[in-house]
């Protein structure tokens, strides 16, 4: 059984990138173990916590260090990931040299409401995943357009080939985090 640990950049109630990364989760096998991993409440990256970090550190840092692989879901803010993200990427790759993402399996995706789909915010977090010596998925690339058009007013993905070919990624993923 994999461990799949899933991040969603969105920090909004009913965000689209929640109704893409719970698509994908549908696709995984029955087995898996899938833990939603909370970034709100992360206080802002500090390097004076690094000698006596906030409880909040220590908890997501265990939580990430106990995944065996993940998915990350990103919007795209001012053509990068959000904030949040950014903060919950940088608070579990420290202190220098105790970087709890080293190695992992990682299915990164990125969803807009317009045509664009992210796609800026999806290469600066390939960028930062990249460095934080993560196993990224390279294909397929998951840029999803025009949620709105594919999601309910919750967010959730209703679009029947949107969902059918995000639980096929979500399958390939799955054999990818295994090998």
């Amino acid at each position: 059984m994999t461990k799949y640990g899933v991040i969603v950049g969105s920090l909004r109630k009913n965000s689209y990138s929640l109704g893409v990364a719970e698509a994908l989760v549908a696709g995984l096998p029955a087995d898996a173990e899938v833990t939603y991993l909370d970034i709100s409440k992360l206080p802002l990256y500090n390097q004076d916590y690094d000698e006596a970090s906030p409880a909040e550190y220590t908890e997501f840092r265990e939580a990430v260090k106990a995944q065996d692989a993940f998915i990350i879901v990103t919007p795209e803010h001012n053509r990068s990931v959000p904030a949040a993200l950014k903060n919950a990427l940088d608070v579990a790759s420290r202190p220098w040299g105790q970087s709890v993402w080293a190695g992992k399996p990682v299915l990164p995706a990125s969803q807009s409401i317009s045509g664009i789909a992210g796609v800026a915010a999806h290469h600066v977090l390939r960028n930062s995943l990249d460095f934080l010596d993560m196993k990224i998925m390279h294909q397929p690339e998951l840029f999803i357009g025009n949620t709105m058009e594919l999601a309910d007013e919750n967010g959730k993905i209703t679009n029947e080939g949107t969902k059918e070919f995000l639980a096929g990624v979500a399958g390939q993923f799955a054999e990818f985090a295994t090998k």
